[in-house]
């Protein structure tokens, strides 16, 4: 089982070309794999504000990349939005923190290009 941050979504709904070759490995080994519901509400961000171009509205591309993939959307608890306001400072990004806090929660791998990932002694791929 892992978990993908944002970045590695997209990554993976592009052709997975940006990931690297064992993670791409991992990925395509893992029972399952999760894509944090925060994740919905990033890109749906990104795409309002003109950051990122989709072919469909964000919810609509979301369900398409998740079934294609064989994706699994893992809700955010009450537990993982309290635990990402106790995370030390280390990282900023709410949405971040809320997908380290999950990653944490769940003893999950995550896929991310974000080294300060790292910072929170969670196993990171890219």
């Amino acid at each position: 089982m892992l978990l993908l941050d944002t970045c590695a979504l997209l990554w993976l709904a592009r052709g997975g070309g940006a990931l690297s070759g064992p993670a791409r490995q991992r990925i395509n080994a893992a029972s399952v794999v999760y894509v944090s519901a925060i994740s919905g509400f990033e890109i749906g961000i990104k795409q309002r504000k003109g950051k990122l171009v989709l072919p469909a509205r964000p919810g609509e591309w979301l369900d398409t990349v998740v079934s294609h993939h064989g994706l699994n959307i893992l809700p955010l608890s009450l537990e993982m939005c309290v635990r990402a306001t106790e995370l030390p400072a280390i990282h900023q990004d709410p949405c971040d923190r809320l997908i380290i806090a999950a990653a944490e929660i769940m003893k999950l791998p995550v896929v991310t290009a974000d080294v300060v990932f790292r910072g929170y002694g969670i196993e990171t791929l890219c």
